[in-house]
């Protein structure tokens, strides 16, 4: 069973799923759809991305991902992301499969890089603070915050290298 303190650090990444999800599904409206037809589209596609969301912050926590790194975090998108949007185009048709499962599946591996880069950049500025709220109660949180301090060290190490070499 998945502990109390995983958990708790799933809500980032769950969070920045859904809301990702929730705007793309809701771009439908722009594309024509009906109200209904986007709210459905918005939660097929916030309800995958939230869950696929929360296990990186998971797999974060356990030392799968590292912060800073965006490699492997560009694997993981763009295997979750196609089936994020497969889940989307089967509760929420738009055509999108028309010309079969692997021509659809390969063009969102490609759009998962861009997704996977807005993930990071928005998934790396919210878990610091949430892990800064979680730390005195939560073991984990506190080895990711500590994880997270010395990669900021690390960096205003090499910044500040960069600098006095000029």
């Amino acid at each position: 069973m998945i502990g109390r303190h995983s958990l708790e650090l799933a809500l980032p990444g769950a969070a920045v799923g859904a809301v990702a999800g929730a705007i793309a599904g809701g771009l439908t409206l722009f594309a024509g759809q009906s109200t209904g037809m986007a709210g459905l589209a918005a939660l097929a596609l916030a309800t995958p991305l939230a869950l696929f969301g929360g296990l990186y912050s998971m797999l974060l926590a356990h030392g799968v991902f590292r912060p800073g790194t965006f490699g492997p975090v560009g694997l993981y998108w763009m295997a979750a992301f196609p089936v994020s949007r497969l889940a989307q185009e089967i509760m929420s048709p738009t055509g999108g499969l028309l010309e079969g499962v692997g021509p659809f599946l390969a063009y969102q591996a490609m759009i998962a890089l861009g997704f996977a880069i807005g993930f990071l950049w928005l998934h790396e500025r919210l878990m610091p603070h949430w892990l800064l709220r979680r730390a005195g109660d939560n073991p984990l949180a506190q080895d990711l915050l500590d994880k997270y301090l010395r990669f900021a060290r690390i960096v205003r190490a090499r910044k500040s290298a960069r600098k006095g070499g000029k």
